[in-house]
């Protein structure tokens, strides 16, 4: 998360949903793609910025698991599912 006045968009412009009283996404209008949360009374003057919209992700790695109240249960052990480059074999 980051401070709302570090925020600086340089191409386009987000659409806005708001998704609860005080909670707010903002995605690419063009492909949904999912850019910002923000919820004023929780986070007050902090953003949310999904981390896969960075241009070098690998450079802020993740620090945290959040939001795992109402995770599904299989959720805690998904690291060990087998892993694909892409899609698993067809059979």
């Amino acid at each position: 998360m980051y401070a709302q006045e570090a925020l600086r968009i340089t191409k386009g412009v987000p659409k806005l949903y708001e998704s609860s009283a005080n909670g707010r996404r903002q995605f690419c209008p063009d492909c949904g793609t999912g850019l910002f949360y923000s919820n004023a009374e929780m986070l007050p003057g902090l953003v949310d910025v999904q981390s896969g919209t960075y241009d070098e992700p690998e450079k802020i790695p993740a620090r945290a698991h959040i939001q795992i109240a109402e995770r599904v249960a299989w959720m805690e052990s998904v690291h060990e599912l087998p892993e694909f480059d892409r899609y698993p074999p067809q059979e």
